[in-house]
C-alpha cells in the first residue's frame, strides 16, 4: 500500500478543526429529527447503521459521508425499503449522475408512522385517525481531488408531518475520503445534520421554540486484506461530545470509549458478486440490553448479492427491544442498458 501523506494530513486537519468547532455548538448531538440517523439502505444497516469509509459503487454510502459518491455511482439508482414496528416503516430511494470530476447525487429519506388513533385526555379512542411523516431531501455533490482524495457536501431540506403540527428544517453535511492507490485501506470523515429548525412544531410566548439538529462528527477507517476476500472496519461516531450515555446510566469511562465505536467485518471477493456483512454496535447493544434477557441488540448481519444488472441486499438489525428490524434494497446501474 502507498500512502499520500499530504492527503492524510489534510483530512487530519479538518477533524482538527471540526472537533472543536461542533463541540462548541450548543446541543450538538441532541436535537430535532433523528430519524436522520435512521440507516438508509441495508448495506448501512448491516455495516451498523454507520460508516464513512468505504467508497465503492454504493450509492447509499453518499447518505453518511458525501465524499463517498465516486466514478462508480453514475446513474446508479436505488431504491430501500424497511419494516420498523407497530405500522412504521421507513425507505429511500437515489439517484447518481456524473460529471468528469464532478459527482452529484439526489436521494429521498422518508419515515412513515402509520394510522395513528386520536384519543381524549383519559385515553380513550375516538375513533378516528390521523397520520405522521419526517421526509428530508438530500441534494448530494463530490468533487475528486487528485486520484485519491475526494471532498463533498449535502444539502437536506427536512419536513415533518404529524397530524396539524409541521416543521422545516435545513441541515447540511461536509465530507472527505481518502484512499491508497489499490484502495485497500480507505479513511473517511463526515460532519453530519449541521443546521437547525427553521420552523418549529409549536411556538412559546416568546415566539418560536426551534432546535439543532442532531449534529454528528464521525471518523471510519477500513482495511481490505490484499490475499483475502476479507476488509474490516472501524466507525467512531459522535467526536464532537464525550458523554452520549442515558442520564440514568452510570457509565466507566473504557464503556463510554467503546460505545462511540462501530466495528464491521465483511466477506467481499474480488468479483463483487456477493457480499456478507456483520457488525457490532456497542452503543445500541448497552441502550437496548435488558437484564436476565438473551438478546442481538447491538448485532446486524446482511446479505447482498448481483443476480443480471441488479443488485439485492437484505439487513437484520435489532432498534427496539422487542423486536427485530429487517430491510431490503434494490439497486442497478442504468448504464448497463444503454450499452
Amino acid at each position: 500500500m502507498q500512502y499520500n501523506k499530504r492527503h492524510i494530513y489534510a483530512l487530519l486537519l479538518c477533524l482538527m478543526i471540526t472537533l472543536p468547532l461542533s463541540a462548541q455548538i450548543k446541543g450538538a448531538g441532541s436535537g430535532v429529527f433523528h430519524f436522520l440517523n435512521l440507516p438508509a439502505s441495508s448495506r448501512l444497516n448491516a455495516l451498523g447503521g454507520e460508516n464513512v469509509s468505504i467508497s465503492d459503487d454504493d450509492i447509499s454510502m453518499a447518505f453518511i459521508n458525501p465524499a463517498l459518491l465516486t466514478a462508480h455511482t453514475d446513474k446508479v439508482l436505488q431504491l430501500n425499503y424497511a419494516y420498523y414496528l407497530a405500522g412504521t416503516m421507513f425507505g429511500s430511494a437515489m439517484y447518481g449522475h456524473n460529471y468528469r470530476d464532478n459527482y452529484f447525487g439526489a436521494a429521498v429519506h422518508y419515515l412513515d408512522y402509520g394510522k395513528m388513533s386520536y384519543a381524549d385526555e383519559n385515553g380513550n379512542l375516538l375513533g378516528t385517525t390521523f397520520t405522521a411523516k419526517d421526509i428530508c431531501v438530500n441534494l448530494m455533490y463530490a468533487r475528486q481531488l487528485g486520484p485519491q482524495f475526494r471532498v463533498g457536501a449535502t444539502l437536506k431540506p427536512i419536513f415533518s408531518v404529524y397530524e396539524q403540527y409541521n416543521s422545516f428544517a435545513l441541515g447540511a453535511d461536509i465530507g472527505g475520503h481518502f484512499q491508497t492507490e489499490d484502495s485497500t485501506f480507505q479513511m473517511g470523515l463526515a460532519l453530519r445534520n449541521i443546521g437547525w429548525q427553521l420552523k418549529s412544531f409549536y411556538e412559546e410566548d416568546y415566539g418560536q421554540h426551534t432546535e439543532m439538529l442532531p449534529l454528528n462528527l464521525e471518523l471510519g477507517m477500513s482495511l481490505r486484506l490484499a490475499h483475502a476476500p476479507l476488509r474490516f472496519s472501524m466507525t467512531a461516531h459522535n467526536l464532537q461530545r464525550w458523554d452520549i450515555a442515558p442520564r440514568e446510566q452510570d457509565v466507566k469511562w473504557y464503556d463510554m470509549l467503546f460505545r462511540h465505536t462501530i466495528w464491521a467485518i465483511d466477506i467481499v471477493p474480488k468479483s463483487e458478486k456477493f457480499y456478507l456483512t456483520l457488525s457490532y454496535n456497542h452503543r445500541r447493544q448497552a441502550e437496548m440490553t435488558i437484564k436476565d434477557v438473551r438478546s442481538l441488540a447491538g448485532f446486524a448481519f446482511g446479505a447482498g448479492v448481483k443476480i443480471y444488472k441488479f443488485r439485492l441486499g437484505f439487513a437484520m438489525s435489532q432498534y427496539t427491544k422487542s423486536n427485530f428490524t429487517y430491510q431490503v434494497s434494490i439497486s442497478t446501474d442504468i448504464n448497463s442498458f444503454l450499452k
